[in-house]
């Protein structure tokens, strides 16, 4: 499994929507707006649509904001929810060099929320990049419950994997083989974390407070913020006392807490001063969490100094927050060289040969789809599919 900071071919989120919920979606979207507007400066992005309806709502937001739509995909797909870096696919690579996608099991964080969508996602975008599938999910693993430093080691909490409500038939012996063979690392840095913890659906991700930059460096919090972030006096004294697969001891880097507990856009207490290790690191961008506190130009330029090849661009997460998660959270990486293919040109299907006509729903044959007109495609083997239209290109 490539680090983060290797170079992307993409990055995958998932477009927040109301069909789970009922409510909420339009409280998130500038944000998924301002991390798609930075993202295509480096890189494609892929959007995860619920429905077909929906890819032209993205458009219009996306559009109207000035991005640069050649650099982005969708691809319809229901979810449950936005939350991608945990039940969205990770790429690997085989002994062999193959590109293929893990499908690691994914339960909800440990039954607290519906699933069943969101576990099909890894398999549907598998699908459609021609990728090869390691059915994982005899064992559960988000993947904000790891971090990896690239060179060997891991480091996680015991509560996000190793507890009944993940991997109850597992020994910790048998989740480091199972990672050690699909992630290759070597070394592993386990912190107790929270288990049950009620503040905490995730029951404390290491992406929440721990980030590895580089080769050897450790980006974490001044010790008393991570004492307000739940984590452990040994917890701490783990992270202080971290060496690398080499022996070497990591460079410790700290950024701030929020200087005041978050509120949402519209006012509302989050009740608690949040996090800026929560970051996402693009080919050509570091997105980091920003709150409108004084803190955030603070965490900015010390992540800038981190990344001076590319620009550390401040995403609000204001509301975001609220619902338990910032931009590491909600991005998953494709690495460079991983066989995607365009999901959104009117290519023949390799499966099903040339696109022969194109029909509108009520089966009348037309030549070219209106913007945002639903119709289907109709291959030489006799198989349809159903299109939407945007811009001229066809989703």
């Amino acid at each position: 499994m490539p680090h983060e900071e290797s170079e992307h071919e993409g990055t995958w989120l998932q477009w927040p929507h109301n069909y789970t919920y009922g409510f909420g979606a339009e409280d998130m979207e500038m944000s998924w707006v301002e991390m798609t507007a930075a993202l295509t400066s480096g890189e494609r992005v892929h959007l995860i649509a619920y429905a077909e309806e929906e890819v032209v709502h993205i458009a219009n937001l996306l559009e109207a904001a000035g991005v640069d739509m050649g650099q982005v995909d969708f691809q319809v797909c229901p979810t449950d929810d936005f939350w991608v870096r945990d039940n969205g696919p990770i790429f690997a690579q085989s002994g062999a060099g193959e590109w293929l996608i893990l499908d690691w099991g994914f339960n909800g964080w440990g039954g607290d929320a519906p699933f069943a969508l969101d576990d099909a996602v890894p398999t549907a975008i598998a699908s459609n990049l021609n990728l090869e599938v390691i059915d994982l999910s005899a064992m559960v693993l988000e993947g904000g419950a790891i971090e990896i430093d690239g060179q060997g080691t891991l480091m996680a909490t015991r509560s996000s994997i190793t507890g009944d409500d993940r991997n109850p038939g597992l020994t910790e012996a048998e989740i480091e083989a199972y990672l050690s063979e699909y992630i290759g690392v070597e070394q592993f840095i386990w912190l107790d974390g929270l288990f049950g913890g009620t503040e905490d659906i995730t029951d404390q991700h290491i992406d929440g407070f721990v980030k590895f930059a580089g080769d050897h460096t450790l980006v974490t919090m001044e010790d008393a913020d991570l004492n307000y972030w739940y984590v452990s006096a040994s917890d701490r004294a783990i992270i202080d006392q971290a060496v690398n697969a080499s022996g070497i001891p990591y460079t410790r880097v700290n950024l701030p807490l929020t200087q005041f507990p978050v509120q949402t856009t519209w006012g509302q207490n989050v009740g608690f001063r949040s996090s800026y290790v929560n970051y996402y690191v693009a080919n050509a961008v570091v997105l980091v969490p920003a709150y409108d506190d004084p803190m955030d130009a603070v965490a900015l330029e010390i992540i800038q100094g981190l990344y001076p090849d590319r620009t550390a661009v401040g995403i609000n997460c204001q509301n975001m927050v609220l619902l338990g998660g910032m931009v590491h959270c909600v991005t998953q990486q494709q690495p460079m060289g991983s066989g995607a293919m365009s999901l959104h040109a009117p290519l023949p299907n390799e499966e099903h040969g040339a696109c022969v006509k194109l029909l509108d729903l009520v089966g009348r044959e037309i030549q070219n789809p209106a913007d945002g007109q639903l119709f289907i495609k109709v291959y030489s083997d006799g198989s349809t599919e159903k299109m939407i239209a945007w811009s001229g290109r066809w989703f």
